[in-house]
């Protein structure tokens, strides 16, 4: 039980560092993520107070911890409808949670709770899909987070590389304890040295005012009381010399552990971010930076007040050789100037620009969208607490707006100056965030040309940030500048400047290279294979492994050409077409990682789809398979992104293989990937429809693979029952997936369901022979409602039993391998459901006007039809639509009343 308790406490304590000391009545909804989080390392924990603002602040996160992380977010980010029911849900959780502290008498946390309110409605009433879009990529960072440091933690047993930075980093707190320690030794010095002024300056006017009175001083006393004052005249010289000296010592490490902090320390984590901002691991946080930078500036302050007050000793009393007279010049020069280094590079960029509709990818900004920057001053000082105007600047000082030809100016619109302070953070950092600016392009009289050698998307810009420190004695300019930006003006145009984002932050560091692109570097294979890797893993759960990566190095480099040392130009990676399709290497990655977020991210995360593989390889692992083994991988014909599975079969004990046609967004949106696994069809002719897809490679069940991601049957009403809950007035429809293949795969006949020759009998009598020849095998070729050659090309078929040519096919089902009809027809009699379930159907679909979803279903009659009782006439073999929708109606309509009787 003490343990629960003490488990508990440390957790409660963890909570009230993120946000603030809370009272114990609070009731923490402990949930896995959010308490896993709670666990971390105080490096991980600043990531995670960096993910919340005003906008959503933490406050709500920790308060509804458990009803946040059941709500899908995702979904919802990418659908109004339910953007919108989950905002109205959230603001009904905050009426709840307020009311809990309204019995609990608690006014502050209910004053938080309707101040949080407030805001969610002041920034997301018009837009719930933006408040869908910062939850859901709050929860994914924080999953990232997590990974990230789960990883680390498996990496430090045995890990020489986390030993070193350990090592690393005692040591410098080592330096900067050195620094501090060293501050308040000749802090107790300069008290002792006041002490001894003191007395000095005391007995020597002690005895001054003696020698003047009429009795004055016997020699022998005057002797003793001036032998005292020169001894301590000689200890305060002394100790006058000695805090001199240390002063210079302290300044000389100060300057040493300054400059590793600024040349190494900063350059690294500014390095981390960079990698970061592309997709690597997450940074390392500010924190332990910021402690070191503060307590070097505290201690720099007081070195200057230390100086102040040998100056008013001095002042009091001095001498020749006097070393505070001699030396007080160039340590105050010597710690300002210390001082304004260390002010001016503690400004930062914590947060680079980024628009919130796409956290992911940083430093593309699009004109007229609003974007955010957060900065911070890592040193922390409460007297620099709103003291600090920030103002921005776009492409201060560019020479390329000069000297680049097409180079193009923009104006900041928006809110441009902030004054830093400690509430803007919920670390309590020293922080300003620009949440409201936008860019719009100057544009200049007579027509803009494009003849520059930039385009749009390599053109790089830049985001500038000053300020000024104003004390006594010492004014600071602060200036600092974001991460090169690419400026687009239309969305299509996102891919490729990320791709320039990509390329610049893998080369280089210097933020101002802003005409990089004029001569891009190539970069190296194992360089780019560790960002492409990374693309993956900042969206979804796995990043790429080896043998993916070997795929897409050789499509850069060619067939055994993956080396250390193998060399990719910026052309190749995002310019020139791959393999002689339309489109080049990277556009096809990012469409791949589209459709990966938007329509296969939980078969992603669950390593269920190989993705990148050549077909050779892929025809390599199926060829020994057990036959109805599949595997998926990404079309590399599709530039938007695209699926497909291949499978293999055996015929006389050779591995055949079968590749499905690619799935794209479009077919995606309609039906998931593992329902179109689930209910895929092949059709032979005179075949019952079979799922040939068995095992997941390698050797897992299919329905094991996917079942946990079918769709969940829903109730339904009535097929023909229109008037249904939805009020709509229609009927839903189904997508279901089939193909077509040769006959020559059919092994037996036992499934083939003709009517019997009586049945075909009674349905000519009643409808006629002639009608059946009009309808099937039209003869007039000029009707322009004629579709062509009949063909079974189609993958999708969608079925509408509302329409009155579809009641014979109304509720299409998969039982088995079987196309059934359902058994809740309104109007079917039992008779007829139980003669029609089970006759293979076979989907049509007329490729040759251009037309590929016009789709229809229908009994051949080679199917319907016994063999021998109707033969299609020697002219043309032409489907009629519009009879086929007369025949089938009568056909139904008849052979019910027929069967019923």
């Amino acid at each position: 039980m003490d343990s629960m308790t003490s488990n508990r406490s440390r957790e409660d304590s963890l909570v009230q560092r993120f946000i603030g000391d809370t009272p114990s009545e609070i009731i923490l909804f402990r949930m896995t993520q959010w308490c896993e989080l709670q666990q971390l390392d105080d490096k991980f924990l600043e990531q995670v107070h960096q993910l919340y603002d005003d906008n959503f602040p933490m406050e709500i996160r920790q308060y509804l911890a458990q009803w946040l992380e059941s709500q899908d977010w995702d979904h919802a980010a990418g659908n109004v409808s339910l953007a919108t029911i989950l905002f109205v849900n959230l603001l009904s959780q905050l009426d709840d949670q307020y009311s809990r502290f309204a019995l609990e008498s608690n006014f502050l946390l209910q004053h938080n709770i309707r101040k949080s309110k407030r805001n969610l409605q002041d920034h997301f009433q018009e837009d719930p899909l933006q408040m869908a879009m910062v939850i859901s990529n709050c929860l994914k960072e924080e999953r990232k987070i997590l990974q990230y440091a789960r990883e680390c933690d498996q990496n430090q047993v045995g890990s020489t590389q986390t030993t070193v930075m350990l090592d690393k980093q005692k040591e410098f707190d080592k330096k900067v304890k050195d620094v501090k320690n060293r501050v308040l030794e000749i802090e107790q010095d300069i008290k002792t040295l006041e002490d001894v002024q003191d007395e000095y300056d005391f007995k020597f006017k002690t005895l001054q005012s003696r020698e003047h009175e009429p009795n004055g001083l016997a020699q022998n006393e005057h002797r003793q009381e001036q032998l005292v004052i020169d001894n301590l005249f000689r200890t305060m010289h002394i100790k006058r010399k000695d805090v001199v000296q240390k002063i210079a010592e302290l300044l000389h490490v100060t300057d040493l552990t300054q400059s590793a902090l600024i040349n190494e320390e900063l350059v690294d984590w500014k390095r981390r971010q960079q990698i970061s901002c592309i997709g690597g691991p997450p940074n390392a946080c500010l924190d332990q930076l910021q402690n070191w930078f503060t307590i070097v500036a505290e201690s720099l302050q007081q070195v200057r007040q230390q100086l102040k007050k040998l100056e008013e000793l001095e002042q009091k009393f001095t001498y020749e050789p006097d070393p505070i007279t001699h030396h007080k010049q160039n340590l105050q020069e010597q710690t300002n100037r210390l001082f304004r280094q260390l002010i001016q590079s503690s400004f930062v960029v914590e947060r680079q620009p980024c628009m919130p509709t796409h956290p992911q990818k940083p430093m593309v900004l699009k004109t007229g969208v609003q974007f955010t920057v957060k900065l911070r001053l890592l040193v922390k000082l409460q007297e620099l607490n709103y003291q600090l105007k920030v103002k921005a600047l776009f492409d201060k000082d560019v020479n390329e707006r000069n000297t680049v030809k097409g180079f193009r100016k923009f104006n900041i619109l928006g809110t441009n100056t902030k004054v830093m302070n400690m509430e803007e953070s919920t670390n309590g950092s020293l922080a300003a965030e620009f949440r409201h600016l936008q860019l719009k392009e100057q544009k200049n009289a007579g027509t803009r040309t494009n003849e520059g050698p930039l385009i749009v998307t390599e053109e790089l810009h830049s985001l500038s940030f000053e300020t000024q420190l104003c004390q006594p004695g010492l004014v600071i300019d602060l200036e600092i500048t974001s991460l090169p930006i690419v400026v687009i003006s239309n969305v299509s145009q996102l891919p490729s400047g990320w791709a320039s984002i990509l390329w610049y932050n893998m080369l280089t560091s210097e933020p101002k290279t802003l005409s990089f692109f004029l001569n891009p570097p190539a970069a190296r294979w194992p360089q780019l294979s560790d960002v492409l890797s990374w693309q993956f893993s900042s969206v979804t759960k796995r990043g790429l492994n080896q043998d993916q990566l070997n795929m897409l190095g050789e499509k850069l480099l060619g067939p055994n050409s993956i080396s250390d040392d193998g060399l990719i130009p910026w052309t190749r990676f995002c310019k020139e077409n791959i393999n002689e399709k339309n489109f080049p290497f990277w556009l096809w990655i990012d469409g791949i990682l589209e459709l990966i977020k938007k329509h296969l991210l939980p078969l992603w995360n669950d390593g269920c789809i190989m993705g990148f593989i050549s077909k050779e390889r892929e025809r390599s692992l199926l060829k020994d398979q057990t036959p109805g083994t599949f595997l998926l991988r990404f079309s590399e014909s599709s530039r938007e992104g695209a699926i497909t599975f291949t499978w293999v079969e055996r015929l006389q004990n050779d591995p055949q293989f079968h590749a499905v046609e690619p799935y794209t967004k479009k077919e995606l949106s309609a039906v998931t990937f593992p329902d179109i696994i689930r209910n895929y069809k092949v059709m032979a002719a005179e075949n019952i429809p079979e799922n040939p897809l068995r095992f997941l490679y390698k050797d897992i069940p299919k329905d094991m693979a996917f079942g946990k991601y079918y769709s969940r049957p829903k109730e339904t009403s009535e097929p023909m029952d229109v008037e249904g809950q939805s009020g709509t007035g229609y009927i839903k429809t189904e997508l279901i997936s089939v193909s077509e293949v040769h006959p020559s795969r059919l092994q037996t006949t036992d499934n083939l369901l003709p009517m019997s020759p009586e049945e075909f009998d009674e349905v000519k009598r009643i409808v006629g022979p002639a009608e059946i020849d009009t309808v099937l095998y039209g003869i007039e070729a000029s009707d322009e409602n004629e579709v062509g050659p009949l063909q079974g090309l189609t993958l999708v078929a969608r079925l509408n039993p509302l329409m009155p040519s579809w009641q014979l096919l109304g509720a299409l089902s998969s039982v088995g391998q079987h196309l059934t009809l359902g058994s809740h027809q309104p109007g079917c009699p039992a008779a007829f459901t139980s003669y029609c379930r089970g006759r293979p159907l076979t989907v049509y679909s007329d490729f040759s006007l251009g037309y590929p979803y016009y789709t229809f279903l229908a009994w051949r009659s080679t199917d319907v039809f016994p063999s021998g009782c109707w033969q299609p006439p020697a002219h043309g073999r032409c489907l009629r639509p519009h009879r086929l929708h007369s025949f089938l109606a009568a056909l139904y309509c008849r052979v019910a009343t027929i069967l019923a009787s």
